[in-house]
């Protein structure tokens, strides 16, 4: 059986961070065949282009985890009425240089929680009109706007019973998502691999 790896993103650097709380418990209600792991951010320099030539190492790295993975999973808080600063400068390290866009072909999902009733709705909004331009194919249905309420989460920090049917459902179509995306990418690849023989 296949196993698929999943890059985690967190838009958000706080300690207490709603949304690194949600990510934690969501990838609890995968299927054992898909593993997460949290990507770093915050100790990425801000985007240079005058980098591009010898980026950092906290960037490189950042790209090599991207690259290994199957697929993406971003949850973003929403600062002013779009996607934090620390999460744009992450997209931009990874689509540069021009022409070596890491994101390009990942399967991704999105995903936020608020205290607002709106639940980073336009963040999402945003990121999604990003990685449509950085060739990321993203999930579109069902979507995940959510309030921080009573019921969320449970004492010990897991998804609570009101919110898992919906984000179970979230998930099993996150999986699905994942395993086209992955079947597509592996067909390209060989494809490539037979144009390029002999």
């Amino acid at each position: 059986m296949r196993h698929y790896h999943i890059a985690v993103i967190v838009g958000s650097l706080r300690k207490d961070s709603f949304n690194r709380k949600l990510s934690n418990a969501i990838v609890k209600l995968a299927p054992s065949d898909f593993s997460f792991k949290q990507v770093r951010i915050g100790d990425l320099p801000l985007y240079n282009q005058d980098d591009d030539e010898n980026q950092a190492e906290s960037v490189r790295r950042m790209k090599s985890e991207i690259r290994a993975a199957d697929g993406i999973l971003f949850v973003t808080p929403e600062y002013n009425r779009s996607v934090p600063g620390v999460l744009k400068n992450a997209l931009d390290h990874g689509s540069r240089p021009y022409g070596q866009n890491v994101w390009a072909g990942k399967p991704a999902g999105v995903l936020g929680v608020s205290p607002g009733s709106a639940g980073t709705a336009m963040a999402q909004q945003h990121l999604r009109n990003i990685l449509s331009f950085l060739d990321v194919p993203t999930q579109g249905q069902p979507e995940a706007y959510i309030q921080v309420r009573e019921g969320l989460f449970d004492e010990a920090g897991e998804i609570g019973e009101p919110s898992r049917p919906h984000l179970q459902n979230w998930m099993d179509h996150f999986v699905e998502w994942v395993k086209i995306g992955a079947w597509v990418q592996s067909r390209g690849a060989q494809e490539d691999s037979e144009r390029k023989a002999p």
